[in-house]
């Protein structure tokens, strides 16, 4: 049975092609509404060395978007690892200065799922060059809209003219994908649509495939 938990994959990719993607080390900061979904998809097309990063734990609120959320008040790095097994957590908050210490080093590539703006921005000037960086998922139901683009070349995102702007005053100018939505947000509060959030973290985990078999 083991053997044929993948072999859609290999018939798709190749085997030469699939081996490089079972090889690839992978870490994702934050896994709420888009980085659970990254890390699912993740895990089933193959990538074997998968590392999450979250200090937070799960509440009601989670349910509508979050895989794993139906275990209210259990750690998100503890659930994850049981529905996930053989993958890597680090219970810690992701701040500042937890990215300005952390040793990227190990990894090919590093999956931005997380929400605080100058985290980000920390994130992106640090380890521009590994990185695949989501938006803003809130706030927005059609999934029609998620584009992938340079940072630099986003639109309707306020996010992303957040990040451009505070990027420009400490004159960085290099270039990392992000996942983003042109759509208008549909609210003021923190409203969120699984086909939104979910879509994002499916996105990212498309773009660390093709990523992936594009290196040498």
């Amino acid at each position: 049975m083991a053997l044929e938990r993948f072999k859609r994959c290999k018939e798709l990719f190749g085997e030469e092609e699939f081996a490089k993607i079972q090889k690839a080390k992978i870490i994702i900061l934050g896994v709420g509404g888009v980085g659970s979904y990254a890390l699912d998809c993740l895990y089933r097309s193959g990538i074997s060395d998968i590392t999450i990063v979250d200090y937070d734990s799960y509440d009601i609120t989670n349910q509508n978007r979050q895989i794993g959320s139906e275990a209210m008040g259990e750690l998100k790095t503890n659930r994850l690892t049981i529905l996930y097994p053989g993958i890597h957590s680090i219970e810690k908050k992701i701040d500042i200065a937890w990215v300005e210490s952390f040793d990227f080093s190990p990894y090919d590539i590093i999956i931005d799922a997380c929400d605080t703006t100058k985290v980000k921005i920390e994130l992106a000037k640090k380890e521009y060059k590994k990185l695949i960086m989501s938006l803003g998922s809130a706030k927005r139901f059609d999934a029609s809209k998620i584009e992938v683009s340079s940072i630099w070349k986003t639109h309707g995102d306020a996010l992303a003219s957040k990040i451009r702007a505070e990027l420009k005053k400490a004159k960085f100018d290099r270039n990392f994908p992000v996942v983003f939505s042109s759509e208008e947000a549909k609210c003021k509060e923190k409203g969120s649509f699984v086909g939104v959030t979910g879509s994002f973290g499916l996105m990212i985990c498309s773009e660390v495939i093709k990523k992936i078999l594009a290196s040498k």
